[in-house]
């Protein structure tokens, strides 16, 4: 508090006696939420910057009259003239553009803002470019339009889970209006828990990650929630095949505080409940198990003064699958609760604070229970966070940020209680641990001239569980150069930590991984990452074409003792194996945002491998999801002013996977009863067949009396391609000897062609 102060005061007698300080906050027209990375430009002086992640907005400039520009895509432009005699602080709101939305594109920068900053691996978009396209079952999702960038995969069909340049699903960092969440994903990992209504706009970064953010050696992904319209209510929504949703938000005080209020529910359990009903005298049926999952967003925000603005957000979400037959009771469900206290407070002129305190919770549980017997399992991590961010604005060329963050962790590992009614028989089992995580970060960007950008920072995290005690420095760089004004050259370092890893049976996210914290067996994981790059734009500003090349080294990495036992193991610690990684590649992009035609292309080259003293003999091998090529087409067209096409087309090199390649035959007694223990070899020697889809959609905007509608028609998977979800292997039998001759591999795919239509509507 006593650095915040001093610097308080010297911008004070900075701007006191040097330049005058323009300031403040950019809002939308339309809703009055504050807008990110609106370019704030002075033309006359040629000097500008951008709102931050809250809005606000400074400049330091000579004392004059001046024209300021403020311009932002998919908002009116807008030119104020200035007379700066002293410091000023201005606020102001951009009207919505009127063009249609296939026309404004999309993400939340331009082109030439993409070419410009200093930071490069990092994706940006709003919930408006996903609800153009193509969606499995109608409903819209954030992270399946992410893994449509270049250098971000899926894990397979159906998948919502991110691998990023050779990391692993738990290497990815997920904030929800600054609180962290555990598991992203719903249905098993075929749609994310981010509801698009509720999103306001989504930062992916894979590499050149800003100092702000730690805890993680892959990616960040960070979401954040709409705010409310504070000038109006209003409500929107959808009703898909399997899921419905509606929104409503409006003023708590009109121009002072607004709410919003969002909630998504699948009703497929209402279906088979009725089935079931109408076979409850059938002995021969089978019931089906009941399914949903909701999704709850909520937030409120209140101008409390000129220089304050309070927030308060909440996430609830789960997922729940029952079945009921004879006596025989299974549950099992898991979800996230998440929740947000943020404070924005401005200092002066050139000195802006956020401060957040968040709370959030992941869990699962499964409960089974035949006749008097029962048996429950549950898991789960709790953190109490707080963190406050400055940023501090000395002259247009630096822009220091700095804060500080401290992270309580709570994990309950594998509670096991199962027993009968009368305690005749009864145990339980698990572990409890509790770390604390912690992390103090300054940086500065530094813009010495127009042609060459800057960002440097130092991060210096630590995490502390029980007698365990680790800490690391993870240096930030990244530099822009430009060679002229349509070429830039980019290159960024960066180091990571991550303290807590996730324990997964699978090479999938499910919901019954397990977190774990570090300690004297199991050590923090590390990175760093080295990414080069240019961009070129064409066109008069209307294309851009990046090409990224990377190289990225990790240790610490972790796997499992083959037989591993994962579930109720109260020395988990004992069944891991540590290794390194080391992943690299090319990642080209082109992209459109003007005209009636948009989108983008991008294409990975790329290897991913790992090592451990205790597989292979020590030599290494391809990760699961080492991909060699990924390809991704993305097209938007505007057919008419109502009428929108969408498809995307995606390919990707098929995931690697172990075989065996001989069985031992184990003959029984008498003679008949065979048993077969299969061979391995190399692991992940081999490959499953390529993973292409093309799907296609069609959005036509009706022309309601009130307010606005529209009817989204998609294709999944449009030529029907029969892509592997997983291989097994089936028995060839001599029907005539009684005996095995061989084994057969079968690829089971989950998806075929899938239509599906959404209404949605807005009034």
């Amino acid at each position: 508090m006593f650095l915040v102060l001093l610097l308080s005061q010297v911008a004070n007698l900075g701007y006191a006696q040097n330049k005058i300080t323009l300031s403040g906050t950019v809002r939308a027209g339309d809703s009055g939420e504050n807008l990110i990375g609106v370019a704030v430009q002075i033309p006359a002086l040629q000097t500008g910057t951008s709102t931050n992640a809250y809005g606000f907005y400074s400049l330091s400039v000579p004392p004059g009259t001046y024209t300021v520009v403020y311009s932002y895509i998919g908002y009116q432009t807008q030119r104020q003239e200035i007379t700066a005699t002293q410091s000023t602080r201005f606020n102001i709101e951009l009207p919505a553009t009127t063009q249609e939305l296939g026309e404004v594109l999309i993400e939340a920068g331009s082109l030439e803002e993409k070419l410009k900053t200093s930071q490069m691996s990092v994706e940006q978009l709003t919930a408006r470019e996903a609800k153009l396209l193509p969606a499995l079952f109608g409903e819209v999702d954030i992270l399946k339009t992410l893994q449509l960038k270049p250098g971000v995969q899926s894990g397979g069909e159906g998948s919502a889970g991110l691998y990023v340049r050779g990391g692993g699903p738990d290497q990815n960092l997920f904030l929800l209006d600054e609180a962290t969440v555990y598991n992203a994903s719903h249905l098993f990992g075929f749609f994310s828990i981010f509801n698009s209504d509720a999103v306001r706009s989504v930062d992916l970064y894979k590499g050149g990650f800003p100092a702000q953010f730690g805890g993680r050696l892959s990616s960040v992904v960070d979401v954040k929630l709409k705010e409310g319209n504070n000038k109006r209510f209003s409500a929107s929504g959808g009703l898909g095949l399997i899921a419905s949703r509606l929104t409503l938000e409006g003023p708590l005080k009109k121009n002072k505080g607004s709410f919003i209020i969002s909630g998504r529910r699948t009703y497929v359990d209402v279906f088979t409940r009725l089935l079931n009903k109408a076979n409850e005298d059938d002995p021969e049926y089978n019931p089906i198990p009941g399914y949903y999952f909701y999704d709850l967003n909520a937030k409120v925000n209140y101008d409390i003064g000129p220089n304050d603005r309070l927030y308060l957000s909440g996430y609830l979400g789960e997922d729940l699958i029952g079945f009921r037959n004879s006596g025989f009771n299974f549950n099992f469900n898991w979800g996230n609760k998440a929740g947000t206290l943020r404070w924005n407070h401005i200092f002066n002129p050139r000195l802006f604070a956020n401060t957040s305190f968040t709370a959030s919770s992941y869990r699962y549980n499964i409960n089974n229970s035949l006749e008097d017997f029962s048996f429950n399992l549950t898991s789960n991590i709790r953190d109490l966070s707080f963190k406050s961010d400055f940023d501090y604005v000395p002259g247009n060329d630096h822009t220091f940020k700095f804060g500080v963050q401290a992270v309580k962790h709570t994990f309950d590992v594998g509670r096991l209680k199962a027993g009968n009614e009368d305690n005749t028989v009864a145990f339980n089992s698990g572990s409890a641990f509790t770390g604390v995580e912690y992390g103090v970060y300054a940086a500065d960007d530094y813009n010495p001239s127009p042609n060459f950008t800057l960002n440097y920072g130092l991060r210096f995290s630590g995490f502390t569980n029980g007698k365990s005690n680790f800490t690391g420095l993870e240096p930030r760089l990244s530099a822009r150069y430009a060679l002229s004004p349509n070429t830039s050259l980019k290159g960024s370092y960066t180091r990571m930590l991550q303290y807590i890893h996730l324990v997964s049976n699978s090479g999938a996210s499910l919901p019954t991984d397990i977190w774990y914290p570090s300690n004297n067996t199991v050590r923090p994981q590390r990175s760093q990452q080295v990414a080069l790059g240019v961009s070129h734009l064409m066109g008069q500003g209307k294309y851009l074409v990046t090409n990224e090349v990377y190289y990225k080294r990790m240790r610490s990495q972790i796997d499992f003792r083959n037989g591993a036992q994962l579930f109720v193991n109260n020395n988990l610690d004992q069944e891991f194996l540590f290794g390194r990684g080391r992943s690299y590649g090319n990642e080209i992009y082109f992209e459109k945002k003007e005209g009636r035609t948009t989108g983008w292309v991008g294409y990975t080259l790329s290897w991913t491998y790992r090592q451990f003293a205790e597989i292979n003999e020590g030599r290494w091998f391809p990760n699961r999801y080492d991909r060699r090529h990924d390809i991704s087409v993305v097209a938007l067209h505007q057919l008419r002013p109502r009428l929108h096409l969408t498809g995307t087309w995606v390919y990707g090199t098929g995931n690697a996977f172990s075989v065996p390649v001989s069985r031992i035959i184990l003959q029984g007694q008498t003679g008949n009863n065979e048993s077969f223990v299969p061979i391995y070899t190399e692991r992940n020697a081999y490959r499953q067949a390529a993973y292409h889809r093309l799907d296609l959609g069609l959005v036509y905007k009706l022309r309601p009396k009130r307010g606005e509608s529209d009817l989204s028609f998609s294709i999944y998977n449009a030529y029907n391609r029969r892509n592997p979800y997983f291989v097994y292997f089936e028995q060839i039998r001599d029907e005539a000897d009684k005996v095995t001759t061989g084994f057969r591999g079968r690829q089971v795919s989950l998806f075929p062609v899938i239509p599906s239509i959404t209404y949605n509507f807005k009034f």
